[in-house]
């Protein structure tokens, strides 16, 4: 039985002697779960960085990449024979910020409106004698913008009586050419609700509709006149229409605004926009003798009958330009010879 007594004895011992060591270890272990307890375990998931350098001296900080004007459409030059200005981009002015082209002589924007040749808004004429003027005409009636031997264009307008006024406001709706045996319409659809991204052109040769993919830059050609052509400048209600040798227009659709409705007066509905052709004519061969409301201003010889000095220069004469129809060479200007 000594034997095993003196076992125990060892054993008691040495636990003993162990009970020190393992309080440390717990009392460690205590200490060590207290601090992780209250690490910011944030330093973790994101970890401060320093702040940058202060720039040297004499160095500037660059300034931020300009941001992009709301509501500015940008333009370029499409005619590679111009091959400084060929894909320069550019915004268009303030004054016209979706209504505007690149003028790849200049290699600058353009209004499409502040130019010889422009028929904007609630008729506003440039005409090539450079005065600017009105002709307001009536509503759902035709008159005679250009007319000379070989070329003859007319233009339907479309408006509405406010009451309390004493004329109608009207605006361009569709222009229809005739020229060396064809005729060519460009007009502009009724639309109620506006979208730009929404083709709203009507485009007809000789009776039969101009097909053009919605992408800007694709062309039509006249399959036996290939000098006669439609061109779209925007992916959208923009085109340029050309006979190459003869004339060069500039199409563009455009409602009114709420904006415009308010601002003028015009009282426009939710039931018609009343989308509009906004153009811009060049002529290569008008005769001395060209008529029409826009013609007769290219004539050397002629004196503006408009009255200058007001706030709005008014033309007359809508009996002598009235048409019966958008093809008809009717008008008492008329200088047209049916081919």
């Amino acid at each position: 039985m000594a034997p095993a007594s003196n076992n125990t004895s060892g054993s008691t011992a040495t636990l003993s002697s162990l009970l020190p060591l393992l309080l440390v270890v717990v009392l460690s272990l205590v200490q060590a779960a207290a601090a992780w307890a209250e690490f910011d375990y944030t330093i973790l998931a994101s970890p401060k960085r320093s702040p940058p350098p202060p720039p040297a001296p004499g160095m500037r900080t660059p300034p931020p990449p300009p941001r992009r004007p709301v509501g500015r459409r940008t333009v370029k030059c499409t005619r590679r024979q111009f091959p400084k200005c060929f894909l320069i981009k550019a915004l268009c002015p303030l004054e016209c910020r979706t209504n505007c082209f690149m003028d790849c002589t200049l290699c600058k924007p353009v209004c499409h409106c502040d130019r010889p040749g422009a028929i904007c808004q609630d008729p506003r004429f440039i005409g090539g004698d450079g005065i600017t003027f009105y002709f307001h005409g009536r509503r759902n009636s035709d008159f005679c913008l250009v007319t000379q031997p070989d070329l003859h264009i007319n233009a339907h307008f479309i408006g509405k009586r406010v009451p309390g006024r004493s004329r109608d406001f009207t605006w361009v709706q569709s222009i229809g050419i005739l020229f060396a045996g064809h005729r060519l319409l460009v007009g502009a659809r009724k639309t109620a609700v506006w979208d730009d991204a929404t083709d709203r052109l009507e485009l007809a040769f000789d009776g039969e509709p101009v097909e053009l993919p919605p992408k800007q830059g694709a062309k039509w050609q006249c399959k036996y006149e290939p000098h006669i052509s439609v061109t779209r400048t925007r992916d959208a209600n923009g085109v340029s229409v050309e006979a190459a040798g003869h004339f060069a227009i500039s199409t563009v659709v455009i409602p009114i605004t709420k904006e415009d409705s308010k601002l003028h007066g015009y009282d426009i509905t939710d039931e018609d926009c009343f989308a509009h052709l906004d153009l811009g004519f060049k002529f290569h061969c008008l005769s001395d003798d060209v008529g029409g409301v826009l013609g007769q201003t290219y004539r050397k010889n002629y004196t503006s009958k408009v009255r200058m000095g007001v706030s709005m220069p008014v033309l007359g004469g809508e009996r002598e330009f009235a048409t019966s129809g958008i093809f008809s060479p009717d008008c008492i200007a008329s200088r047209f010879r049916v081919s």
